[in-house]
This record gives structure tokens, sequence and C-alpha cells, in this order.
């Protein structure tokens, strides 16, 4: 199984980001690769589209008051089986400063642990750099 995560120090209250991308449905809210979300079985599971496909994917838990929640996904374009990834918001301890956190295990199929890995992490990284994008833009 590979792992990999990435996380970025946002200066914004750690409840702002969490009330943008705490709700499962608002990858759009944040993430201008992803423009749909469709929410389906009472908001459980989260159907994304974009130019690239459709990636669809189940809500694993949820811990609002923790800022934390965890999705497999179900469907996808992505070389790999068994895909669990978390996202959180923290603390940054005498700030008024988050770091948010993305983090995911997987197995890859027909390539390379590395590969794999290098995928994913480049998929998180450039989505918390949107993500900081656009609560700076908000903030400015």
């Amino acid at each position: 199984m590979a792992t990999t995560t990435a996380s970025i120090d946002i200066p914004v209250s750690p409840d702002r980001i969490w009330q943008l991308i705490g709700g499962f449905g608002s990858v759009p809210d944040w993430l201008p690769c992803i423009p749909t979300s469709e929410l389906s079985e009472g908001g459980r599971v989260r159907t994304l589209a974009n130019e690239d496909g459709v990636i669809v994917e189940r809500l694993e838990s949820f811990d609002d008051k923790a800022r934390t929640y965890s999705y497999s996904i179900l469907r996808a374009p992505f070389p790999v089986i068994g895909y669990l990834s978390t996202l959180t918001v923290h603390d940054v301890p005498g700030r008024d400063a988050a770091r948010v956190e993305r983090s995911g295990t997987f197995i890859p199929n027909a390539i390379s642990d590395d590969e794999a890995i290098a995928l994913f992490h480049g998929i998180y990284t450039e989505g918390l750099a949107a993500l900081h994008q656009t609560l700076t833009v908000e903030a400015g």
C-alpha cells in the first residue's frame, strides 16, 4: 500500500476554512478544476465531473468538531484501487491561521508505488494551492 500527504498553512481561521471545504459536496466552491459535484445516497456519495472524466466517491467518516472527513473512491480514471483519503483542517497554535492536510492510502494498479504517490501528491498539492488562492482572493 502506498501513502502520501500534503499540507499548506493558510492565514485564515480554521473555522472559516472548514465552513468552505467541510461540506462533502463543496469541492467546486474551492477547486476550479472540478466544476460540478452532485450528492446522492443522502449526501454520502458525491459524483465529481471535469473534462478528464467522472469520479465517484463515498464519505466514509465525518467529524465536524475535529474538522475532518475521509472518503473512498468508488469509480475514477486513476490507476489505483483501495483508495482512502482524509481532509483535515488543523489549528496553527498562536496564529489566526490553519494547516489544511490531505492524505491518502492506495494500492497502485499497473503503475509503480512511486508513480502513484507522485500522481496523488501532485493532485493534493495543486488542490491545496487552489484552496489557498480561493481563500486569499476572498479575504483580499
